[in-house]
């Protein structure tokens, strides 16, 4: 007799809740946001003096300066490991197209009128590859302003860098309006996110309402 109880990836959930992420995503999710939130606080001091104020609180310019990178390399270490877990999930679907179309309801926090909806959404997904694709740009450029005396020192190659420093900026600016309208979406929009991200589990309700095909792929259940 079934319990109701549903086992994935050698973890258990309690009784009439599913597991939405595993220990090891969720630690690769946290690790990504808080190196990221460091590089976004440190690259906006570093970015305009009219932000140069969160230098001091964070323990200096030449501070920042030294560990921004460092950060930026586990930024990049986490997301490679959330994208070994979640590439598959990420990949798109048929039913994308039918959630974006009816983009307007999911704003208006009317999910019943969305098609069913996989592990992720067309728009988490959306989110996502914008980051990834992102750090590839922020990767490169960010190499180049790690060590500008590179470039200083050949003639005729100064330009470079001030490219470079132009689009490290413009794709850092991207990623922080994704990053807040993902926030926002996570903590107010959709209730019951953010809680799935730190414990693990969601209701089975919660699976179906907002991520029906991903429930009944896991479950085996038909809603």
């Amino acid at each position: 007799m079934s319990s109701g109880t549903i086992t994935r990836a050698a973890t258990t959930a309690p009784q009439d809740q599913v597991v939405r992420y595993t220990f090891p995503e969720r630690a690769a999710h946290w690790i990504n946001g808080l190196s990221y939130g460091y590089c976004m606080f440190t690259g906006l001091a570093l970015f305009t003096p009219y932000l140069y104020w969160m230098a001091a609180v964070l323990g200096g310019g030449s501070t920042i300066r030294f560990w921004h990178p460092w950060a930026g390399l586990v930024y990049l270490v986490a997301i490679f490991w959330m994208h070994s877990k979640w590439k598959g999930d990420m990949a798109p679907i048929p039913e994308d197209a039918g959630f974006k179309k009816n983009l307007k309801y999911y704003v208006q926090n009317q999910d019943d009128k969305i098609p069913a909806q996989g592990r992720f959404n067309a728009g988490q997904k959306q989110f996502y590859w914008v980051m990834f694709y992102s750090t590839m740009i922020l990767l490169v450029t960010g190499i180049v302003m790690w060590f500008p005396e590179v470039i200083m020192k050949r003639p005729g190659l100064h330009w470079v860098l001030t490219l470079f420093v132009f689009i490290h900026s413009v794709t850092a600016l991207i990623t922080i309006a994704a990053f807040i309208i993902h926030v926002y979406m996570s903590v107010w929009m959709t209730p019951g996110s953010m809680k799935a991200m730190m414990e693990g589990n969601v209701s089975s309700r919660w699976a179906r309402a907002h991520h029906r095909l991903w429930y009944e792929k896991i479950t085996g259940r038909k809603s």
